[in-house]
């Protein structure tokens, strides 16, 4: 057996993952509840800090290796990723990423989703959203025991291009767990069998980012939020799933 990538791991340092996968779903059923039109961006960061305490887990964007002045992403309309929590009141049909990673027990687990606020996604916006999930299932099921990388990055670019969507290919996937990034990349692009072997035990964040229109993006001048510089939509997907003997588990549901 080659050694992890993502580092080995206890049964306990797995089931911890298991535990703040679980309440990083719980907390996202609750965003989908709570957010509306009318409310901004940092009502929603407070909100989800009292959700993560409620937990007994902790934000680990604010732990000092990271200092993030937020608990979680939010990214509206279009900004990528990254989104630092602001002022704006949101909309109806505006379209809003969410991303955020927390610590139980020591370890760390990471997951993201896009929603339309008080309203059903529709046209392009419904492709944008529907297509990046299907993308991110997609290179879950890429994952059949021990595989390499690029089996996942092709089979999330497969779906991307066949949906016409933007790929941010500045922006990928990564190993998590004992940290909230580690090796290896896990681009949204790539080649089957090229990249690294991961493992039974490896535990990677598979996350498709996408466009409607172009691949170019931006940082903005908060030093921190990335948006499309054409200005069009994007949105995000993200679970965090441990490699095993003949697939995957996804940690990051309820």
């Amino acid at each position: 057996m080659h050694a992890l990538i993502t580092g080995e791991k206890t049964s306990k340092q797995i089931e911890a993952m298991r535990t703040g996968g679980r309440i990083i779903a719980m907390i996202f059923d609750e965003i989908r509840q709570f957010v509306h039109a009318d409310m901004t961006e940092k009502d929603i960061d407070r909100y989800v800090a009292t959700r993560i305490m409620h937990y007994g887990a902790t934000p680990t964007y604010k732990e000092p290796k990271v200092n993030f002045p937020g608990v979680i992403c939010i990214s509206t309309n279009d900004q990528v990723v990254h989104g630092v929590p602001t002022d704006y009141v949101l909309q109806r049909g505006d379209v809003v990423s969410f991303d955020m990673v927390i610590t139980y027990d020591g370890m760390k687990t990471d997951s993201g989703f896009t929603l339309v606020v008080d309203d059903e996604p529709r046209g392009a916006v419904k492709h944008l959203i529907n297509t990046t999930e299907r993308a991110l299932f997609a290179g879950i099921d890429a994952i059949k025991g021990p595989v390499m990388t690029g089996d996942i990055s092709a089979a999330i670019e497969k779906i991307l291009r066949a949906g016409k969507l933007g790929i941010v290919r500045e922006l990928v996937g990564h190993g998590v767990g004992f940290d909230m990034h580690m090796p290896p990349d896990v681009p949204n692009y790539g080649q089957r069998g090229k990249g690294v072997l991961l493992q039974p035990g490896d535990t990677i964040a598979i996350e498709p980012i996408t466009t409607l229109g172009s691949e170019k993006i931006y940082e903005l001048d908060d030093g921190w939020t990335i948006a499309t510089r054409d200005g069009s939509l994007s949105a995000y997907a993200e679970h965090t799933v441990l490699v095993t003997e003949y697939g995957a588990e996804i940690l990051t549901i309820a």
